[in-house]
């Protein structure tokens, strides 16, 4: 089974243009897999030899050790493209896991801050230290313009088109986009743009990114949640809060702001329009407890 895993996880580097995170998440629940056959038969099968039959057993143990609904559903998409590939191409006769249903996970109405929160946390950081300014420019930009994470940390100075007002971003499946940047952010990038010192002996792809670690180097996703963790603690504000946190925010103020689904579906760089549909459900149920705590007859329901 090795070879044909890496024969696909190549097909997605390749032929599909696949983000290093996807390959690396396809690549780790594959290797989940081949561990399972591993431990359960004592040897690793060639997907030829796998049926329905063994996926079902491997499902039903995952839901034996406890996994979450939405892991267990996103281990089936994984394994159901990497056998529709194999089919595809000849290594096996047929997709065993096309048969296995995906357990429903509902969805969570994402966590968000309020106007109030937001402020908060974007005035946490010390506006007197180099540090401090840097992670000032960091939550202006991911709040301003929608940012994930990764997008963030992959910026170049290249990508802030200041005169314009935008930032070019790399999202998922490596598709760019336009980002506009509001002056706050404009404000907080100057300021940190007039004391960021790359280190000259890094390599380019590290020292051209718009925002450095203290070597002068690329800032890593795991930076950006450590230094979020503590300006977190300095707000005051709850440990739910996480880096997509901003983005869930950008995307809710927007549409209680007024745009259109449409708009912000092409803001947050969304492929489709019901990944964007979860936040109008945020703007439906703060709209509908606004009403119940402003409408006189609401109110007497409520007394009564």
């Amino acid at each position: 089974m090795q070879p044909a895993i890496q024969q696909f996880l190549n097909y997605l580097k390749v032929e599909r243009n696949a983000s290093e995170l996807t390959i690396k998440s396809y690549a780790d629940d594959l290797s989940h897999v081949v561990e399972f056959f591993q431990e359960q038969t004592g040897a690793v099968p060639s997907p030829k030899l796998v049926d329905v039959g063994a996926l079902r057993g491997y499902v039903s143990w995952l839901h034996e050790c406890g996994y979450a609904r939405t892991t267990v559903a996103r281990r089936l998409a994984c394994l159901r493209s990497f056998f529709r590939y194999c089919n595809r191409e000849g290594i096996c006769d047929t997709n065993p896991a096309r048969p296995l249903r995906t357990p429903r996970t509902g969805r969570k109405l994402p966590h968000f801050l309020t106007t109030e929160q937001i402020g908060a946390l974007l005035n946490a950081p010390p506006a007197n230290t180099d540090a401090g300014l840097r992670d000032r420019a960091i939550l202006e930009t991911m709040y301003s313009a929608g940012l994930r994470v990764s997008e963030l940390v992959g910026l170049n100075v290249s990508d802030w088109d200041r005169s314009a007002g935008i930032v070019r971003v790399l999202g998922k499946g490596r598709k760019e986009r336009l980002a506009p940047i509001g002056s706050f952010a404009t404000k907080a990038l100057d300021q940190w743009m007039a004391v960021r010192q790359p280190d000259p002996k890094a390599p380019a792809k590290q020292k051209d990114a718009l925002f450095l670690n203290r070597f002068g180097r690329r800032l890593t996703t795991r930076s950006i949640g450590r230094l979020l963790e503590t300006h977190i603690a300095t707000a005051g504000l709850s440990q739910q809060t996480t880096p997509h946190t901003l983005r869930h925010t950008f995307a809710t103020h927007l549409l209680d702001g007024g745009a259109d689904l449409r708009s912000v579906q092409e803001l947050l760089g969304h492929k489709s329009l019901t990944t964007t549909q979860i936040y109008t459900h945020v703007s439906t149920r703060r709209l509908r407890e606004t009403y119940e705590k402003a409408h006189p007859h609401a109110a007497r329901n409520r007394a009564s």
